[in-house]
């Protein structure tokens, strides 16, 4: 039967330690090649925490397989706008002002795990986001770039 260890680690920067190395020790892996892959695998999310799942296939011939998955919408919103982090007061405060195209590539690499059908519906998830972190999507309320989406008035292309 195959065993899983899931985890968040920083893109990158996983070590030996805790959280991995404990929870891979008694699978009998070889803990440091399987960082050394996670590392290889989130090199390109640096500075964010990533989910990643380490699974067993083969417990006989310790044959893994290591699943990355995409970091929170949040995350990639801040690398993207290079923010430390959100607002504190998102009525009050604006954390910063986003452009549509830096939405749509959010979206994009946020699609494989939402459950959008398209990328108008993950651009309208993504600002949701914004709204709740105090961003402003090209000097305007995201709720209200929802509206001109939904309503035809902003295009959103494939």
């Amino acid at each position: 039967m195959a065993q899983s260890v899931k985890t968040m680690v920083e893109g990158g920067k996983a070590t030996t330690g805790p959280p991995i190395g404990p929870a891979l020790g008694p699978l009998g892996l070889n803990v440091a090649q399987v960082v050394k892959e996670i590392n290889e695998k989130t090199k390109e999310f640096q500075g964010m925490q990533v989910p990643v799942t380490v699974t067993v296939i083969d417990p006989e011939t310790k044959k893994y397989e290591i699943t990355v998955g995409v970091p929170p919408t949040s995350a990639l919103l801040k690398k993207e706008l290079g923010l430390e982090k959100g607002a504190s007061k998102k009525k009050e405060a604006v954390a910063g002002n986003a452009t549509l195209e830096q939405i749509k590539n959010v979206a994009i690499k946020k699609m494989p795990s939402m459950l959008a059908k398209d990328l108008k519906s993950a651009v309208l998830e993504v600002l949701g986001t914004c709204v709740a972190m105090g961003i402003n999507v090209e000097g305007k309320d995201p709720k209200e770039v929802q509206k001109l989406i939904k309503s035809g008035q902003i295009k959103i292309e494939q």
